[in-house]
Parts: C-alpha cells; sequence; structure tokens
C-alpha cells in the first residue's frame, strides 16, 4: 500500500472531516474515513428522504449527516473534502477556512497518494472517449489500469489495491482541475472552447482550470494537446515536459500524430510512420479520429502499434455518444446525449453523410449558439427543440446564412417525449432521428446520461 496513503489515514484519526456532497464519488471516500477512525459529517443540498439508502447506511456508521437546502449554514471541520462542482471560493468554504479548515478534494487527495503513473484527460469535448481509448490500449498491452474520475468511478478508495507498476487513467473536468497543485505523469488536452460558463466566472477562469493538467509537470513528462485548436496549441510555450501534438491540418513541426489521405501517421524523433487506415477506426466522426490520435500519442512507449490497432478495430464507443439505438421502419435512431455544447453537436453533426432530423436543447450554460445555427442549416432536414435554450437555438438557426424555412422546418416542443415523439413521426425511409441537445441536461433531467436513457426509452416505445 502507498506510504503516503497510510500517512493520510493516520493524518485524519480521531480528526472533525467534513464531506460536502454524498454522491457516486464521495460515499466511498465518507465509509474509508469511518474506518480510518475520523470523526466524519457529511453534507447535502438534497433531502435525507432523496439519499434513500445512501443515508441510512452512512448513519448506520455513525456519520453525521447534514441535509437539505440550508446544508451550508454550518458547515465546519479540521478538513473539508468538497464536491468537484462546489466553487472553491463558495462563501461557506471561505468562512471555514478562515477558521481553520483545510479545504481539498476526493481527487486532489487522490493525486497526493496514488503510487503508479497517472495519465489525466481533459478537453471541452472528447474527453470520455479518449479516456476510455486510451484504457483499452493499456489493458490490450497487459497493463493494471484503473479508471476513473470524472468518468464516474471514485479512485482514493481504491489505492490500496494500486501498485507501483500499475497505471492509473483520469478524465478530469475543470471542476476537478480547479484546485489542483499536482499534475499527471501525462497529461492530454483534447481541445477547448466555451463550456461551463454558467459556473466559470470567464472563460479565462476556465482555461486557466483547464492548465493545472500540465502546469505542475516536470521536464520528464509528457502533454499532448491539439494543434488545430488555438488555444489548446497556445499550451506548447508554457509546458514543462514533452510535447506531442495531433492535427488534421498536417504534419506538426513537433512529434506528434496527423491525418492526411485517408490515414492516420506518427512523427517520433523525425521518424515518419504509417499508424492506421482510416478504416481502421471503428468509430464514426472526424472528432473520433483526433481522439483516437491523442489515445496513441498518449500510450506512446507503453503499448505496440499492434495493441493500438487492435482497440482502433474493436472500440464501439462509450455510451449517448453517437449511439444507434434501434432502427425502425428504415429509420436510425442515435442517441448522442452527451453533446452537451454547441462545438461537440456540430462534431457529431459532421460526422453524418446526409442531413438528420436533429432533437436538440436543454439547460442554459450561457453559450454562444451562432456557429451551431450555422452548422445545422448544412446538416439538419427537420429541427425539433426543447427545453429551455429551445427559443435560443431557433434564434441563432433562423439567422444563420442561408436558412430557408421550407427546407429546414422548426418546431418547439416543451416535452421532451413529445418532441422525440414528433421527431419521429416526421421520419421517413432512410432518415436518421439525432439526439444531440447542443446542451447540458439539467433543466428536466439530473444528468445526461438520465436523458440518454429517457431517449432509449422512448424510441424503444415507438
Amino acid at each position: 500500500m502507498s506510504e503516503k496513503f497510510n500517512e493520510f489515514l493516520e493524518s485524519v484519526k480521531n480528526k472533525n472531516v467534513s464531506v460536502v456532497g454524498i454522491g457516486i464519488s464521495n460515499t466511498p471516500v465518507i465509509e474509508m474515513l469511518v474506518k480510518a477512525g475520523a470523526k466524519v459529517k457529511a453534507y447535502d443540498k438534497n433531502d435525507e428522504s432523496k439519499l434513500g439508502d445512501i443515508a441510512y447506511r452512512l448513519r448506520s456508521l455513525g456519520v453525521t449527516l447534514i441535509c437539505g437546502s440550508n446544508y451550508l449554514d454550518s458547515l465546519d471541520g479540521e478538513l473539508i473534502i468538497k464536491t468537484p462542482g462546489m466553487r472553491y471560493d463558495n462563501p461557506a468554504l471561505l468562512d471555514a477556512a478562515e477558521k481553520g479548515a483545510v479545504i481539498t478534494s476526493e481527487m486532489e487527495i487522490f493525486f497526493d497518494c496514488c503510487p503508479c503513473k497517472i495519465i489525466g484527460i481533459t478537453g471541452s469535448d472528447g474527453k470520455t472517449t479518449t479516456t476510455s481509448l486510451i484504457y483499452e490500449m493499456l489493458k490490450h498491452a497487459g497493463y493494471k489500469v484503473h479508471l476513473g474520475g470524472n468518468i464516474g468511478t471514485p479512485l482514493l478508495s481504491r489505492v490500496p489495491d494500486m501498485r507501483p507498476d500499475d497505471i492509473v487513467v483520469v478524465e478530469l473536468s475543470s471542476f476537478q482541475l480547479h484546485t489542483m497543485k499536482k499534475s499527471p505523469d501525462i497529461a492530454v488536452v483534447t481541445n477547448l472552447s466555451p463550456n461551463h460558463l454558467d459556473v466559470h466566472k470567464s472563460m479565462q477562469e476556465y482555461i486557466e482550470a483547464k492548465t493545472n493538467i500540465f502546469k505542475y509537470q516536470s521536464s520528464d513528462d509528457v502533454l499532448v494537446i491539439n494543434a488545430d485548436n488555438e488555444i489548446t496549441n497556445g499550451f506548447e510555450s508554457i509546458a514543462k515536459g514533452k510535447v506531442l501534438k495531433f492535427s488534421f491540418k498536417g504534419k506538426p513541426d513537433s512529434s506528434g500524430a496527423y491525418y492526411e489521405d485517408g490515414a492516420v501517421y506518427t512523427v517520433f524523433d523525425g521518424k515518419l510512420q504509417k499508424l492506421a487506415d482510416r478504416n481502421d477506426i471503428l468509430l464514426r466522426g472526424d472528432h473520433n479520429v483526433e481522439n483516437f490520435m491523442a489515445a496513441a500519442l498518449a500510450v506512446h512507449g507503453l503499448c505496440s502499434d499492434d495493441d493500438i490497432l487492435c482497440v482502433a478495430r474493436t472500440f464501439k464507443g462509450v455510451r449517448h455518444r453517437i449511439e444507434l439505438v434501434r432502427q425502425k421502419d428504415g429509420v436510425n435512431y442515435y442517441n448522442d446525449s452527451i453533446g452537451s455544447s454547441p462545438t461537440r453537436t456540430t462534431a457529431t453533426l459532421r460526422s453524418f453523410d446526409s442531413k438528420v432530423i436533429l432533437i436538440a436543447g436543454g439547460y442554459d450554460k450561457h453559450l454562444p449558439f451562432d456557429k451551431l445555427g450555422d452548422e445545422i442549416v448544412k446538416h439538419v432536414k427537420k429541427l425539433f427543440l426543447t427545453g429551455a435554450t429551445a427559443m435560443s437555438i431557433k434564434k441563432a438557426v433562423l439567422a444563420a446564412k442561408g436558412y430557408d424555412e421550407k427546407e429546414l422546418p422548426i418546431s418547439v416542443i416543451e416535452d421532451f417525449d413529445d418532441a422525440v415523439r414528433a421527431a419521429a413521426a416526421s421520419a421517413r425511409q432512410g432518415d436518421i432521428v439525432l439526439l444531440s441537445p447542443a446542451c447540458a441536461s439539467f433543466d428536466k433531467f439530473k444528468n445526461f446520461e438520465q436523458r440518454g436513457d429517457r431517449f432509449v426509452s422512448v424510441v424503444n416505445n415507438l
């Protein structure tokens, strides 16, 4: 077991520890803290009744629960472990810090305690697919790999099972990175575009949070970046480790990977090599070729080309990401509920060879839809809008160059299920019905998975 992990467990014995957020990542942490002898309080904005069995289990362990809308009014403790989505400058946290509390997070503690190599992945789009590709490549090469982070699996409580020769692959959101003071050994930034501006105070703050994935690297570490994205390409000048770039626009000026004439090539130490043909990559869409290149660079020196190719040819993708739900009466239904930003939906629309019937709209993250409007005009034959952003997206489409109401009818339908059924009813043999909202799900759903599952359920019951 990691010596630093043992030191952490010893440090919390008999200490007053508060955990903010009783969710998937923090529940195992709470149980671990109790076992280590800490006096634990758990805080959550949901009423205790909504927590169900989790609340009962934690109370049976002796955990004090503080729940409900005013849950932060009495926040205290010597150590406070906050949920990733909670801003570091929340007044309750600042007040507790003034009283002497140490503020941290599950991911920050994990980075301090992890005994093995860490590969971290972030970006505005493509994080989960790139993370999953890296995980599968490493597994195929025979490593014991631990997958977690923003992808949904907590890692701190699994440290006792980790050994120095293992590898951790962790997806990191801007929220998790915001207060990080350590960086992974290999960092990947898929791309950056406006996102989460409902939480971050500005685009600059969002970018700065993302840079923590490589800010604390050493000269022995590796940073993989998208050369075609102006923001990420600019990271090269401030990187401390070796930089590997991937590109669709030509051979990078340094080591990396690029796509040209239907194939992916790599360049290392001046040596050019063909890695894969486009047909070798099972995932559809140019954005997934980018994800493949990013993953291949991340595992360079750890996996063979055969390992990388085998995964490329067999990996079918992650649920809710251009997921073929079913074909009915000659109509293909695709679930892309992960499409929670305009750039992600744009990439999905471009992956289809013909115009689609699009279902879009959702929670307002205060992102502009101007460019999305242009893409919808180019790639959509019928548009069904629902959710809080329906009228904002409609306005962007109406203002787009080349918009013709006869060529692209727009329907605004408040109820999500009704919107799906209406889109299906309008489809004819050979059509594609696509859910790719371009928005988060929080106006009507707990998360994008729940939204995708609802779409799948409605489609399967047509």
